[in-house]
């Protein structure tokens, strides 16, 4: 692996300065390593952050991509990390005119990284240097502590697509970031905006008043009492509720499972076995790092897509070479009739909104219309779409990018569709159909193909046991893998672990069906699926499930 040669570095160079005329915004320091298949397989395990933890997984992934490479060689054109400074990787003897389209590929990626809200947690280090002091703790944890040590990785693993990303993403107010103390962080953020309702004049007059006290005594005692004087005065109630809250506060539940595990788990917090929360902690906020990422895969690589393509077609020095591109391009962005292909949605969609809002169809005027001449004729010529397109940039991840703009129109414009699988009983073969144009069907399934972990409720029971409640939202979690994650748990917990769900009842289908039978052939459509609750129960590493009435 080597920095490229100054000849790339100067094409590198020439597509920032293009990219930023059009109106990307990005950081002007970039890294560019020239890399080969063998660095692909060695780093992918480490979603090519070099610097990331050792682990004994990623040694039987590397023995699994190079086996796969073997049977299908395949060249990754790119892959670009959200570091400080930004770090992308490139296959070695890529022409010219390749690293074009390829670099502005990577920009349209490094705009997105630093401008979409969803990484906005992102922003303040440099995740490489931060996984290189992680990898040196855990390193020398390992020398200390061997198998023991991967045992707590394994573990927490298994646990770590529960982390609380929204709120994290949420954590620190305008106010709270201030650092007041507790008591006007509650008078501030609780008492005026949502026990008193004050108007925002009062609120703000408040502030003032706040730092009229503050540069007069210099003291934060003294600021207080002689605040609160007034405010205790006109609402005698006011301590017993700042009371209730900061109770409420402390008993308040930690942002996910495996911070919860982190700060109330007894064995964890022995002195002997302190060192695995950092271990369990490492694992946490690197789940945390990569969250962003896969919420929004759809928008990042549509939004790469749709810039590599324009700003291509612009430049000067791809000139006899637009047959070679439009042959890359269109696998890259071709619509896979089967599967998703998340650069085809997401460059399509960009381009919709686009054409959408420069015609000013994004009101209401155009919503009422029902003529479909009309609607095909609709042109305002606002000339707003590509300022709306970087406030989609900026604002939305995948689950709302697609369920605000995929619609009817969007649909046929591209001849998209869902399709389905049937068995063929005559050639005894399975056959694809088209099953639905609709758009509400085409966005239900693209919404299915959403990263959507399970959403888990945890508290801790009177003895001590760890109760897990799976919130159920219509589908089973995948059975095979509860067993070894509740005896993780169990060791991390250092006390029994209990997990309730939903699952298909399987003796309710079989009654259906015989009942069904004695009528004649049985349509599989006409069952009715039916959940039924169950319980985990792990103890000294036995795992037992029981039905719940």
């Amino acid at each position: 692996m080597q920095l490229v040669d100054q000849h790339t570095k100067k094409i590198m160079e020439g597509c920032k300065e293009r990219a930023a005329d059009a109106g990307l915004k990005f950081d002007k320091e970039t890294l560019e390593y020239i890399v080969t298949n063998a660095d692909m397989l060695e780093l992918s395990p480490k979603n090519m952050i070099p610097t990331l933890y050792d682990y004994w997984l990623q040694d039987i992934q590397v023995l699994h991509g190079k086996g796969e490479y073997e049977i299908y060689p395949h060249n990754p054109y790119e892959t670009v990390i959200n570091t400080r400074p930004v770090i992308s990787f490139y296959n070695q003897n890529n022409p010219d005119w390749l690293n074009v389209m390829i670099f502005y590929h990577v920009i349209g990626h490094i705009d997105f990284f630093q401008n979409n809200k969803f990484f906005e947690k992102t922003w303040d280090y440099d995740f490489k240097e931060k996984a290189l002091t992680e990898k040196r703790m855990i390193a020398r944890l390992r020398s200390q502590y061997g198998r023991q040590l991967d045992y707590v990785i394994e573990f927490a693993k298994g646990i770590d697509n529960l982390v609380g990303y929204y709120s994290s993403l949420n954590n620190g107010d305008s106010v709270d970031a201030l650092a007041l103390p507790p008591v006007f962080e509650y008078y501030f953020n609780h008492f005026l905006l949502q026990y008193r309702k004050v108007p925002m004049r009062v609120y703000l007059a408040e502030i003032d008043r706040y730092n009229f006290l503050l540069d007069k005594f210099k003291d934060e005692k003294k600021t207080e009492d002689d605040f609160f004087r007034p405010v205790m005065l006109k609402n005698v109630e006011f301590m017993n509720l700042y009371e209730k809250f900061r109770k409420r506060k402390e008993e308040k539940e930690s942002e996910d499972i495996m911070q919860y595990i982190i700060d109330k788990s007894e064995y964890l917090n022995k002195k002997e076995n302190r060192w695995m929360k950092g271990v369990i902690n490492i694992i946490r906020e690197t789940s945390l790092y990569f969250a962003p990422m896969i919420r929004t895969k759809t928008m990042n690589e549509g939004w790469a897509s749709y810039w590599h393509e324009k700003l291509f077609l612009d430049d000067d020095r791809i000139k006899g070479n637009e047959v070679a591109f439009a042959k890359i391009n269109a696998k890259v962005t071709s619509v896979s009739r089967v599967g998703l292909n998340p650069y085809a949605i997401g460059w399509r969609l960009f381009m919709f909104i686009e054409e959408m809002m420069n015609k000013g169809k994004y009101t209401l005027e155009y919503t009422r219309l029902m003529d479909i001449e009309q609607r095909k004729k609709f042109d305002k010529s606002t000339d707003k779409g590509m300022d709306f397109i970087f406030f989609v940039r900026e604002n939305y991840c995948d689950l709302t990018f697609l369920n605000s703009f995929v619609n009817q129109e969007f649909v046929d414009k591209y001849n998209l569709m869902v399709v389905g699988q049937r068995i063929n009983r005559e050639r005894m073969s399975r056959e694809y159909y088209v099953k639905s144009r609709k758009a509400e069907d085409y966005k239900d399934m693209l919404m299915e193909n959403m990263y959507h972990p399970p959403f888990i409720k945890y508290s801790t029971k009177k003895e001590g046991t760890l109760l897990l409640e799976h919130v159920f939202e219509g589908k089973e979690i995948y059975k095979d893998y509860i067993p070894n994650t509740l005896i993780g748990l169990e060791y991390l917990w250092g006390k029994k672990v209990e997990f309730e769900t939903q699952e298909i009842d399987w003796d309710d289908l079989k009654k259906q069906h015989e009942e069904l039978s004695k009528k004649g052939p049985v349509d599989f459509s006409m069952l009715k699926t039916k959940y039924v609750k169950v319980r985990y129960h792990v103890e000294n590493k036995q795992v037992k499930k029981s039905k719940l009435v």
